[in-house]
């Protein structure tokens, strides 16, 4: 594997954690894994092991731009990851906050509920 799949993998599993990894891993087929590998040298490797800011900021951009998109699905996971990023419940509604001025209320309302649910899930008080 290329030195950028190996940072990848080492910030994903980082940033995940090593179950989340090993169920994506176990998951992954011929059909799937060059585009596994994409992800993983392009958004883990280069994206997210990058120096240039913090994970914390990465968590907090993350979660905005996937509300702001309305790619949903996405959200739980990063929110459990806030856990191994130092994004606090704080910087998760300042970022919500800023969705729903800059990208509309129902995106920032729907991300909050599947914030709320997963902190829920695992374990934390709101």
């Amino acid at each position: 594997m290329s030195e950028k799949y190996e940072a990848g993998m080492t910030t994903r599993r980082h940033v995940l954690g090593d179950a989340h990894v090993d169920r994506a891993e176990a998951a992954k087929t011929d059909f799937d894994a060059p585009f596994q590998t994409l992800i993983t040298e392009g958004a883990w490797g280069t994206v997210w092991s990058s120096d240039k800011i913090t994970l914390r900021e990465r968590s907090m951009l993350t979660l905005a731009l996937l509300a702001a998109t309305g790619n949903f699905e996405e959200i739980p996971m990063h929110i459990r990851a806030t856990a191994n990023t130092g994004a606090s419940k704080t910087d998760v509604m300042e970022a919500f906050q800023h969705v729903a001025i800059y990208a509309g209320v129902p995106k920032a309302n729907h991300a909050l509920k599947l914030a709320k649910q997963t902190y829920k899930e695992m374990g934390e008080d709101l």
